[in-house]
């Protein structure tokens, strides 16, 4: 038996973890390759964070394209070869005449979980305009919703499977910059790379807004370091590079922005 309580300490996402702590002690015993469901970014990186303390088992993350937000682990015991293409996911194209109704993705994720789905068993939605969109799910989904997803809003539409190298993602838009700074709090560094004043910026740290490495940060004094993603929700999100210390004992820091 794993470690549970050890592994779940400090973790926000404690009932997404210890489902993924569940399926891991299957692999261990059945010596099969097992599959969580979709995991949120701030749930994969915190069943990363404890899964690195073990040696009886390996998880590798896939949700159909490098950049996925969502994604399905795989996990298996450690002396078993485990690849990406494990990782069990298929693409649905929801075609559709959209031009005069334009749908969100919060519409397409609204129309799939009013026919009865969950959202676990979902991945990234792929907003294609006025065509409609492209989603990522489970692949045991893939009949259910060819069957009972026929309209999103008011557009009736066409659900079948796609080729995931069909998927029509766009490359995140990103931006370089550098600033020097006093220190490295966590306010100091985010307004100067999200381009907003710093008080703006305590105010979205003190409202629960900002995440760093997934994680909750309600502390504007906290320092960051090279490696740490900065996540602001609808904002964005920002990575820390390198750090320089100044003649004049500032700190010059890399930065770079993914919108």
């Amino acid at each position: 038996m794993l470690p549970r309580e050890e592994l779940l300490k400090g973790i926000e996402n404690r009932d997404s973890v210890a489902r993924v702590i569940d399926l891991a002690e299957q692999a261990i015993k059945t010596w099969e390759v097992v599959c969580s469901d979709f995991l949120s970014p701030p749930e994969l990186a915190e069943a990363q964070q404890s899964f690195s303390r073990l040696t009886e088992v390996q998880l590798v993350a896939w949700g159909g394209y490098p950049q996925a937000e969502r994604q399905r682990v795989a996990i298996s015991r450690s002396e078993m070869p485990l690849e990406r293409s494990q990782v069990a996911v298929t693409a649905l194209d929801i075609a559709g005449n959209f031009l005069f109704d334009t749908a969100t993705h919060r519409d397409f994720l609204g129309a799939m979980l009013g026919t009865g789905i969950v959202r676990e068993k979902t991945g990234d939605i792929i907003v294609l305009g006025e065509r409609g969109a492209q989603v990522i799910v489970v692949p045991e989904l893939v009949e259910f919703l060819e069957m009972n997803l026929k309209q999103v809003r008011s557009v009736p539409v066409k659900v079948q499977p796609v080729d995931i190298s069909e998927l029509k993602v766009r490359e995140p838009k990103k931006k370089e910059l550098t600033t020097v700074e006093a220190s490295l709090r966590l306010d100091a560094i985010a307004s100067a790379g999200f381009g907003m004043s710093r008080s703006k910026m305590v105010e979205l740290i003190d409202g629960g807004d900002v995440r760093v490495n997934w994680r909750e940060v309600t502390q504007a004094s906290s320092q960051v370091k090279t490696g740490d993603l900065i996540a602001i929700r609808s904002k964005g999100r920002l990575e820390v590079g390198e750090i320089a210390v100044t003649k004049k004992d500032r700190y010059r820091v890399q930065l770079t922005r993914f919108m």
